[in-house]
């Protein structure tokens, strides 16, 4: 594709609306996947009663690779949004594929690589081991480790740190790709455009760029957990404790 500054203004937005699109179709994928472990989390627990380890398993070994092409999704998505706010027109060639691919990686190398602590795939390692084990640690975690999975997701931060909103209430929640926190999308860019980049959490120590803040498709679909979790339960903003010490 070639890119010139004639066409920055349909081409840019054109991309843009592109990236736009695929985020939010990926979005009731995401979900779906997510409804589908908890299904397949209730069937496991069911198995473990009857002592059908190998059925409990088989379960364990499908929530793991449905995990893992959801994050994949996310990956994706987010490296797309990335490379939509990134793309600038200009007399060559552009590149879209390397573009994409070093977006990608990026996004990968801020992930743990190590899907057995991912959420949901603890979650369900929990609610089996609870079937015969109730209120005992798993083996090589501690105990507040296990309290702490019931509650656990990609979400650090339940507040913005710039307005103090709950993310719940947020009109455009965006999340940094370098430090997964969660922003008001107007206000967080305009603190970027003021030259303050360090992300505003306290303690969190990495450089905010605005073509790093995504709308990634599972943000939504956490916020939407959260908000039902929060109906029956106060969930406190562990990552706010430190600010005025």
């Amino acid at each position: 594709m070639a890119s010139t500054s004639h066409g920055h203004g349909g081409g840019a937005a054109r991309i843009k609306n592109a990236a736009s699109t695929f985020c939010s179709d990926s979005q009731p994928l995401i979900a779906d996947v997510r409804k589908t472990v908890g299904l397949m989390k209730e069937i496991a627990v069911e198995f473990e009663k009857d002592n059908l380890s190998d059925k409990v398993k088989e379960l364990e070994d499908a929530v793991v690779e449905l995990v893992e092409l959801s994050e994949r999704s996310v990956h994706f998505s987010s490296a797309v949004q990335a490379v939509a706010h990134r793309y600038q027109p200009a007399e060559e060639l552009t590149n879209f594929h390397k573009l994409f691919e070093d977006e990608v990686s990026q996004f990968k190398a801020n992930q743990t690589s190590d899907l057995t602590r991912h959420p949901l795939i603890r979650q369900f390692k929990e609610a089996v081991w609870n079937v015969h084990h109730g209120g005992q640690p798993m083996p090589g975690e501690e105990q507040e480790e296990i309290v702490m999975t019931s509650t656990q997701s990609n979400i650090l931060n339940n507040n913005c740190p710039l307005t103090g909103k709950p993310v719940t209430e947020l009109e455009e929640p965006v999340r940094s790709m370098e430090c997964r926190h969660i922003y008001e999308k107007k206000v967080i860019m305009r603190y970027i455009k003021s030259k303050q980049q360090q992300c505003p959490i306290s303690g969190c120590p990495k450089i905010l760029h605005a073509d790093k803040l995504v709308h990634d498709p599972l943000l939504l679909v956490e916020i939407d957990e959260m908000r039902k979790m929060n109906k029956e339960t106060d969930v406190e903003d562990f990552t706010m404790l430190n600010e005025d010490e």
